[in-house]
Parts: C-alpha cells; structure tokens; sequence
C-alpha cells in the first residue's frame, strides 16, 4: 500500500466516528502531513475531541489530553523536577507534552505563561527544564481547541501565538442527516475506540517524507508570495501575513498535492488551502467575522494572476 493510500485510510476511519466533516478531516490530514498544529475554533460539544482522539488512534499514536482551565501552570504541561528520597537526588517528571498527538482542549481558558509554554515546546520540538534539555516525540502533532470569543473565562490567543498554528479551522453544527447517524452511533455505542489503528508511526513519518519530495515549481512559489504580499499592501487589512505563514501555504500546498496523488504542486492546490492557512494570520481593519475574511481573501484570489499552465 503506497502512502498515499495509507492517508486515505486514516482519513476514512476518522470519518467513521466523524460524520459529515469530511473536509475538516482532509484539512487536519493536510496539516499533519505537512508537519504542521492544528487550532479548531468552535463552540463546545462539536466532537472536536472525538476527532483528535479518532486520528490518533488510526495513526497509531501515542496521545494526551489536556483539559486547560485557570489554573493549569506551565510545569503540567512541560514537566518538573522533584526530589526522590530514595535515589536521594533530583528527577524530573515528564508533562503532558510528551506524547505523538497532543489534544489542547480550550487553549484560551488558561493563562498566557501556560499559553506560551505550549507554543514553545511546539516550536521548539523539545522541552527545557532547570537548563536541561529534553526532545519531544517524533512526530509531536498538537490539535487544539479554542471557544468563541465572548465565552465565559477565555483568555484569547495573541496574534504572534495565533500564527504558530499551520491552519485554523471550525467544524461547525453538523447537518440534519449527519447528527441522525451520530444519534445512530450512540446508540450502538460507537466512539473513537471503535477506530482501527490502519498506520503506524513509522509509516506516517515515511508519508512526511515523501511530501518533502513534492515538486513545487518556481512560479507556484512566486504566486505564493503574491499572494501573501497582497494581504500586506490593502486598506482593508491592517495586519498582513508573516513570512512563517508564506511558508506555511508552500507545506499545505505540497501536502494537499500529495493527497490529491500528485507529485507536483497546481495552483488549485493553493487555492484550496489559502483559508484555513492564512485566514487566522491577518486582521481586518473592518469587521472579523470568517465570512469577512473570506471575502477579502477572495478578492485577493480575483486580483493576483494566476500561473498558465503552460508556463509550469
């Protein structure tokens, strides 16, 4: 079974559990393959937990949950150093970090010092602890989950925080014949355990690498950075994209390509993860809603020429 196919795999036993988000699930796929964390900003009760739980055991992965509130410190989350009377010296005990896929529920429940524990580990791909240095797992993946802005004890996400994410995305209510099969489901107790482990760690950091070999033509790269530089010269966005978001739409286009079972990057592919990728990267200077976002962004799309196809 080629890579690809193993993707496919996982995606399609997530979809078991997760019903009628399918392209949520390629977006969140597209993202892991492309090396990147995941923030789903959505309303409570959506079964974002269900869909991390579900990847992480089709992946066969080694996962942890955190459930962040107020009172979460940095050191549940990184790990401490503690005195053990027998050894009689100091040891240190691993966080919740420590895992292949880490589930954030309500990031902006927690305080900003635990908020930015999470993000360095994630960018740093390791832990440092009383001057010692530990390596997070390979691969360390991080879904996390954020309310709506208005809820209850939040404390949201800063704009340099926000763009340490690959992609943002929402779930949403699900549709009327969807929530029926979800009913359906319980009723026959069926919830992530019942996903079947189809991939191994091994195998999904082998998929990684053959998304690296992806080939992505100069000219796709130049449309890339049109794009991203045209979020930074209008009126109507008063904070553009930052080059780790450019850099980002290079990985999600290669990744979704190699989804797509091309070894080549089109300008579609581009199009298809512009949102997710960058949407959570800029501020308006009117309105914030998704809708207006994707509004601009798609008069960003109208203006900026796309490649002919003979010139790839």
């Amino acid at each position: 079974m080629t890579g690809i196919e193993k993707a496919q795999e996982i995606m399609e036993e997530v979809k078991k559990v997760v019903f009628g988000k399918d392209e949520v699930i390629k977006q969140i796929m597209t993202c892991f393959l492309a090396g990147g964390n995941v923030l789903v900003d959505d309303i409570p009760g959506v079964g974002k937990t269900t869909l991390a739980l579900a990847f992480a055991r089709a992946m066969g992965m080694e996962e942890q949950r955190i459930q962040f509130t107020p009172d979460v410190m940095p050191s549940d989350v990184l790990g401490f150093t503690t005195y053990d009377m027998e050894k009689k010296e100091f040891v240190y005990k691993k966080g919740a970090v420590f895992c292949n896929l880490l589930l954030a529920d309500e990031i902006n429940r927690t305080s900003s010092k635990t908020q930015s524990a999470l993000l360095e580990a994630m960018e740093e791909k390791s832990v440092t602890v009383e001057g010692k240095t530990y390596p997070l797992g390979n691969p360390f993946l991080v879904i996390a989950t954020q309310n709506p802005t208005g809820s209850v004890g939040t404390n949201m996400l800063p704009e340099s925080q926000l763009d340490r994410f690959m992609i943002r995305t929402s779930m949403g209510y699900p549709l009327k014949e969807y929530e029926i099969q979800m009913l359906l489901g319980k009723q026959n107790d069926m919830d992530h355990n019942h996903v079947t482990k189809v991939s191994s760690v091994e195998e999904f950091l082998s998929m990684q690498d053959e998304v690296k070999e992806v080939y992505i033509h100069p000219r796709i790269l130049d449309y890339i950075v049109s794009l991203v530089q045209a979020t930074r010269n209008r009126e109507t966005i008063r904070l553009g994209v930052s080059p780790r978001g450019t850099i980002a739409c290079m990985q999600m286009s290669k990744a979704y390509a190699y989804l797509e079972g091309r070894d080549y990057v089109v300008p579609g592919d581009v199009k298809n993860i512009l949102l997710p990728t960058i949407g959570h990267r800029i501020l308006l200077s009117r309105g914030h809603t998704s809708e207006d976002i994707k509004k601009e962004l798609d008069d960003i799309l109208d203006q900026v020429g796309v490649p002919a196809k003979e010139s790839l």
